[in-house]
């Protein structure tokens, strides 16, 4: 099993994500290659929290212009993790 922090690559702010907070669930920017069970066990070592759930997708990057130049941003994997009734992650507790 992998290290958790090559598995979370960092957490993911933004008005959704902060509305999904309510609901107990909370979303980070993960490693291509990580499973849904890794995901859970890193989240579960990192913070000391029990995961009831995670669901996962891969958003694709979009395609980005500088003149005439074109390139496309990488695609990124999405982590939301469902946490036990009465958990919580002190680093987002302050949003």
């Amino acid at each position: 099993m992998r290290n958790y922090a090559d598995v979370l690559v960092k957490p993911m702010i933004s008005e959704k994500t902060i509305g999904l907070i309510e609901e107990n669930k909370y979303t980070f920017i993960v490693a291509k290659e990580a499973n849904k069970i890794e995901i859970a066990h890193a989240v579960e070592e990192a913070f000391k929290v029990k995961v009831v759930g995670v669901n996962t997708r891969i958003v694709k990057g979009k395609v980005k212009r500088m003149g005439r130049y074109e390139g496309k941003r990488s695609d990124v994997k999405k982590a939301i993790v469902t946490l036990r009734e009465g958990d919580s992650i002190e680093m987002f507790s302050g949003l």
